[in-house]
Parts: structure tokens; C-alpha cells; sequence
């Protein structure tokens, strides 16, 4: 009797003071951390596409488990990485997943983009963008030439093709988004190649080393502009691309606060059908390209038995319009752009895939927990190592994105967006699923709308305390 009396205290302490018992502890050291740029959750074949070429997540997701539900906080680069680092909702407090891993002993490396970087402009200068340096044990950026890269330059919302190196569209001109460049090159002066060889060096260097790891990799790609050699081009050729569809007037029921700045109009890639086709056929032979250097790294883990002690993450800072609802690039909450991949391979736990509502902000207590450390108190997100344990479970009830226009909120069966001049968005995603058709104003849906707008303000009252 006193020795479960003693035990049930022990395990009340851990649980007070913020500790977790280890998983597996004899598995588990590593994290490998990989994280895309731009990458819809949609782009891949793991994620149901049957078009765009993604072998080595398609392996990676067979063995572990693949969120189906997991959205960004933030809908550009800056905000959505700083979510994921901190697990805050918005803003920084607190130590940064890095930092924390640090204190309790690990080693911790960056290579490439993983806090925010100017695309294309820190890739040229080869500088840290806004890194958080406190985060890592050692850091290594990852240089390219982007748009100047030498090759077939296009720029596609001006239906313009050239092989000469001036009057490219690259740092802070207003359509590099449209460009891509038909590399002469084999891939290695690209920054995904240069992050995958770097990665590989680094993991040699810690079976070395003998210590645990957090390893961050960020590759840039599928960001603009769509840079890689030649062959993955030719993996898709244009007669193989379908168009998205788009109703004519999909843009007459969305408020003005949820139009993306940049429209098939404004930017005048509507003018070319063909071109919004090529642009997909670009961003899949980047994402092809990115997805070979993945494979490289997983190989490598393999390679170096290191597979059965290291948790891999895969994810995207957030998704993409490729001319869905007319709109291009990210910056607000729609499917397209909100959603992102997430998938966790976790010696130990059998694949699956989850319906569980998920969050970017969730990854920092997943890792505490499945490598035996203690959660900051500061972290707002949730663990999910109860769905690595059973992919029925559900964590939570719906996902909060955040942007300076408003807040998105997506429900298992309804997404919610609410802007800061009152007007708002309602969808049906059993039976809407594409998003379009707005049923704010629908008389008949008024609890409805009730419901997610008090469910919103719920959440948005737990994450401001």
C-alpha cells in the first residue's frame, strides 16, 4: 500500500513540474526535422495526387504516421515559422525548440531555411535571414542563384522566354512568383542539393559524436521561383497538366479581406490558360527535385543505422494557390493555403494516418515528449504522440490560423474565417470541400455560424492567456 501510495506521488511530481517519462528510451535519441517552403499538403502522392512525383515522402509516409488535417498559424514565412520554433500561436515567448533541446544536453543544427529567409534574396547572399542563433549548436546556410540561375528563363504571367541572364525577375520585383529556370545544370548548384549534401556530412559527423541530435533541414523548394535541372521538367509535360477548376465568378462571394493580393487579373497570368498549366508543372518538377533530396537524407539515416533511434518530421511552413478561386501565392485562409503535410515516422509506432485536427504548433511538444524531456510551460501547442498510439484519437476540435486581416478556423466538417472589418466566411467542407460556395448568408445555417464564431472566440481567449 505505501509503495503505491509512493508511486502515484512520483507520478503526480512528473506531471506537476512538467516532465514526461521517455518512449521507447531506449529507441528514441534524434530528431531529424525537414521542412519544405510553399509546399501544398495536395502536391503530394502520399497526400492522394496522382500527377506530381514524390517517392521518398510517399516511402517515409508508409512509415509513419500522415496527418490529414494539419493547418499553419501563420499564412507567410515569418509567422508560420516562428509558430512552429516557439509553438506560440503568434508572437515569440519563451525558448525556441532548439534552445530547449540545448539545455537538456542535445546538439542542435540548422542547415538551409528554417526560421524565415528571404526567397530569393538570402538563397543569393547566402546570408542568415532572421535565424534565431540561440537555437543551434551550429548553423550553415545554403547559397543558389535562383532566377539568375544559367538556363531557359521564363517568366509566365508575361509569356516571356529567354536564355539571357538580364531583366530577370529576382529579389523584390513584383512578378519573381511567375519565374522559372530550366537549370543547364545537374542540380548541384542548387540550395536543396547543397542542404542535402550538408545534412548528410552532419550526421556522419554525429554517429561520430556519439551524442543525441536535433537536426533541422529546410529545403526551398517548391518556392518560387521554380529552379532545377532540366530532366524534372520533362517529367511533366504540359499536355499531362489538367487545369484547376475555377467557376467563373468564384470570387464574387469571398470578402475583400480574403482575395490574395495577387489574382489571375492583377497579375495577368489570366491572360495565358496555358501558362497557369505550366505553372503547375513547374511547381511539381520543384517538388520532385525537393523530394530527391529527402530521399538522400533518409537514405543516408538508413546508411547509417540510425533509422531505429531518430524521429523524422516532415512538414511546410504553409500551402499555395496555384490559380485556385483565381488567387495565387498564400497570405490568407483558405484550403489551398492553410493546409500544410505533416508526417512523423517514430521508431517504435506503427504507420497510419490521422483525422485528428492538427497544428504547426504542435511538432515542439510531440518532440519533447517522444524524446523524454520536459514541455516548456510557455508552449501553447498539443502532443501528438497520442496519435502515434492510435490515429483514431482526436486532440482537438479545430485549427486557428492567424493573419493581420483576420483569424480562420477550421473545423473537422466546417471552415470559419472571420476578417477585421466584420465580414466573414462560411463552408460546408462535406459537401464543399473545394470551398466554393460561401453559405454565410444562409439563413438556415444561422446556429451554425453561431457555433464557429463563439468556437473561435474560445480559442482565441485560451491562446491570448
Amino acid at each position: 500500500m505505501k509503495r503505491s501510495k509512493v508511486i502515484c506521488l512520483i507520478s503526480s511530481l512528473f506531471l506537476v513540474i512538467g516532465w514526461v517519462v521517455p518512449l521507447n528510451s531506449a529507441e528514441i535519441k534524434n530528431v531529424i526535422f525537414l521542412v519544405s517552403d510553399d509546399l501544398k499538403a495536395s502536391a503530394l502522392g502520399c497526400y492522394g495526387n496522382e500527377i506530381c512525383q514524390t517517392p521518398n515522402l510517399d516511402r517515409l509516409a508508409e512509415s509513419g504516421m500522415v496527418f490529414e488535417r494539419t493547418y499553419c498559424q501563420g499564412t507567410s514565412c515569418g509567422p508560420s515559422r516562428r509558430s512552429f520554433m516557439y509553438s506560440r500561436y503568434s508572437g515569440e515567448r519563451g525558448k525556441t525548440i532548439g534552445e530547449h533541446l540545448i539545455s537538456q544536453g542535445f546538439y542542435s543544427a540548422r542547415v538551409g531555411k528554417i526560421f524565415h529567409m528571404r526567397v530569393p534574396g538570402d538563397i543569393i547572399a547566402g546570408t542568415d535571414g532572421v535565424d534565431v542563433k540561440e537555437t543551434w549548436t551550429e548553423r550553415y546556410n545554403t547559397q543558389g542563384q535562383e532566377a539568375h540561375t544559367e538556363g531557359l528563363y521564363r517568366l509566365l504571367n508575361h509569356n516571356l522566354s529567354t536564355r539571357a541572364p538580364e531583366n530577370r525577375q529576382s529579389t523584390k520585383m513584383p512578378y519573381r512568383m511567375f519565374a522559372s529556370v530550366v537549370s543547364d545544370g545537374d542540380g548541384s548548384e542548387q540550395p536543396d542539393f547543397k542542404a542535402a549534401v550538408r545534412t548528410v556530412e552532419l550526421l556522419g559527423q554525429r554517429v561520430a559524436a556519439e551524442d543525441r541530435f536535433f537536426l533541422a533541414t529546410g529545403f526551398v523548394r517548391p518556392h518560387y521561383p521554380s529552379v532545377a535541372p532540366k530532366r524534372y521538367f520533362d517529367m511533366y509535360p504540359l499536355e499531362s497538366i489538367p487545369a484547376p477548376f475555377v467557376p467563373e465568378d468564384d470570387l464574387d462571394d469571398i470578402p475583400k479581406l480574403g482575395i490574395a493580393k495577387m489574382t489571375d487579373e492583377t497579375s495577368g497570368i489570366g491572360r495565358y490558360p496555358d501558362n497557369i498549366r505550366q505553372m503547375w508543372a513547374d511547381y511539381y518538377a520543384t517538388v520532385t527535385f525537393m523530394d530527391e533530396q529527402v530521399g538522400k537524407v533518409l537514405a543516408e539515416l538508413d546508411a547509417k543505422g540510425l533509422r531505429d533511434s531518430t524521429v523524422v518530421i516532415f512538414t511546410s511552413d504553409h500551402g499555395y494557390h496555384l490559380g485556385e478561386h483565381h488567387m495565387w501565392q498564400k497570405s490568407n485562409f483558405h484550403e489551398e493555403a492553410a493546409r500544410v503535410p505533416l508526417i512523423i515516422s517514430a521508431p517504435g509506432f506503427k504507420p497510419g494516418r490521422s483525422l485528428s485536427m492538427t497544428e504547426l504548433v504542435d511538432i515542439y511538444p510531440t518532440v519533447c515528449e517522444l524524446l523524454g524531456v520536459r514541455t516548456p510551460k510557455e508552449v501553447q501547442g498539443t502532443s501528438l504522440v497520442p496519435i502515434l498510439k492510435d490515429p483514431k484519437i482526436m486532440v482537438k476540435e479545430a485549427s486557428l490560423t492567424l493573419d493581420k486581416s483576420g483569424r480562420g478556423l477550421r473545423a473537422t466538417d466546417w471552415a470559419y474565417m472571420r476578417y477585421k472589418d466584420g465580414t466573414e466566411e462560411l463552408y460546408d467542407m462535406v459537401n464543399d470541400p473545394g470551398q466554393f460556395t460561401n453559405v454565410f448568408d444562409r439563413e438556415e445555417l444561422s446556429g451554425k455560424k453561431l457555433e464557429m464564431s463563439e468556437l473561435l472566440d474560445e480559442i482565441e481567449q485560451k491562446v491570448e492567456n
